[in-house]
């Protein structure tokens, strides 16, 4: 399904424009990218042999989804680029993005099969995965070791009952898991955890109200109501490596950007103190969501093949070693995880067994605000304002307003 472009600008019209990049020379691939990939980037490049020249536009995270979509608008956008795995349905909606050429498609070969296949929309693969992330638990090994368990339990049940004998541990005023009331990811994990498919087959319409999601809200209300999870929102929580520290919670769902800042922000005593470990399932390891960054060529590449070339060469494992060792990136192949000894480390081979039990969210652009209103009626269900049969009709209902256009651009589709 393709927007028109005039359609999509319409409805741009009432964004800010953010400042514009230098338009590249003849024979020059623009490259945007964001973060500490964007830093490193131009050493990244200069290991590589054979490029023509490229010219780097590092972005902010915060303003680069609206950039792309301003410069999608007035015909602006680079060569290829970085974009977070969240955005591809969005940008293979509006037609910005060239399809993976086939003969690239190997690449893809010994990686997560859940990243790539948040990559493929509509049959078709639409970006390459650059790096890759996920959450897990970040959890006190002491305070779960005095509690009697070498590691949290991956079935739901036995985790509860774990969290309940670890809080009793930690002392008074003390909970077992942080999970702020204002993010989406834990809710969303659990109901993928439970097989929950979140929307229908064709994206149309919200499956809230489907047994498996009902069964994963009743799961996260209730580690509120035991009173194992306090009803906060992260603003409420003044300093997490604090209160980690103190016991305050003993679980701290996080992904891999987490791994320095234990390491940097705990205090020197508490660095054998804790580790990672997957979540529970209903019935054994539970899922999480891929996540991560992929790298597409644009529509307006004026050499395409010299951008999938580019790409090509930063998917090489060499290459791939070495942003591992420039950012601390998690590889998107396997055998890169062996080669750099991610797979020898405890806190990272946890990264690994999740990302194997990940799941890909739904592809529809308008995944992100779903996912919100979703998130804003959990925590009513959670004080109490609302019922879990109530509020899972309600998060349908919320859903199925925001998917109307798509509904009608399908259905008009068909009738053509």
């Amino acid at each position: 399904m393709k927007l028109a472009r005039r359609t999509f600008v319409a409805g741009l019209a009432a964004l800010p424009l953010v400042g514009g990049c230098a338009r590249r020379p003849s024979g020059t691939l623009e490259f945007w990218a964001m973060g500490a990939e964007a830093e490193n980037l131009p050493t990244l490049l200069a290991t590589l042999r054979g490029l023509p020249k490229i010219q780097v536009q590092p972005l902010p995270w915060t303003a680069a989804h609206e950039k792309l979509l301003t410069s999608f608008a007035g015909d602006s956008l680079p060569d290829l680029g970085q974009v977070g795995n969240s955005w591809i349905a969005e940008l293979a909606a509006i037609d910005a993005i060239l399809p993976v050429p086939p003969a690239l498609i190997a690449l893809t070969h010994g990686q997560f099969p859940a990243v790539v296949d948040t990559n493929r929309i509509g049959g078709r693969l639409m970006a390459l995965p650059w790096y890759v992330d996920t959450r897990l638990q970040f959890y006190r090994r002491d305070l779960f070791a005095r509690a009697g368990f070498a590691a949290p339990p991956p079935k739901w049940g036995d985790w509860k009952q774990a969290l309940h004998k670890v809080k009793a541990v930690a002392g008074p005023g003390n909970y077992a898991v942080l999970m702020p009331l204002n993010e989406s990811e834990h809710l969303t994990g659990i109901a993928l955890s439970a097989g929950a498919s979140l929307l229908n087959a064709e994206g149309t319409r919200g499956a809230f109200a489907a047994p498996e999601f009902r069964e994963a809200l009743a799961f996260y209300k209730s580690l509120y109501d035991e009173r194992l999870a306090p009803v906060a929102s992260s603003t409420q929580i003044s300093n997490v490596w604090n209160e980690f520290s103190r016991g305050y919670f003993s679980v701290y769902p996080s992904g891999p950007w987490t791994i320095g800042d234990m390491k940097k922000r705990l205090p020197p005593n508490m660095q054998h103190s804790w580790a990672t470990a997957p979540f529970p399932g209903p019935h054994g390891t539970g899922s999480s969501t891929p996540g991560g960054s992929s790298l597409v060529v644009y529509k307006s590449a004026r050499d395409p093949t010299a951008a999938w070339n580019l790409i090509a060469q930063l998917l090489a494992p060499a290459t791939q070693q070495t942003l591992q060792g420039l950012t601390g990136d998690l590889p998107p192949t396997r055998s890169v995880w062996t080669a750099t000894g991610l797979i020898a480390d405890p806190i990272t081979d946890a990264f690994a067994t999740q990302l194997d039990f990940a799941r890909a969210l739904p592809k529809v652009p308008e995944w992100e605000r779903i996912v919100t209103e979703m998130q804003n009626v959990a925590e009513l269900v959670v004080r109490g304002r609302t019922t879990i049969g109530d509020g899972a009709r309600e998060m349908d209902k919320r859903a199925d307003r925001l998917l109307e256009k798509r509904r009608w651009m399908i259905d008009q589709g068909r009738g053509s």
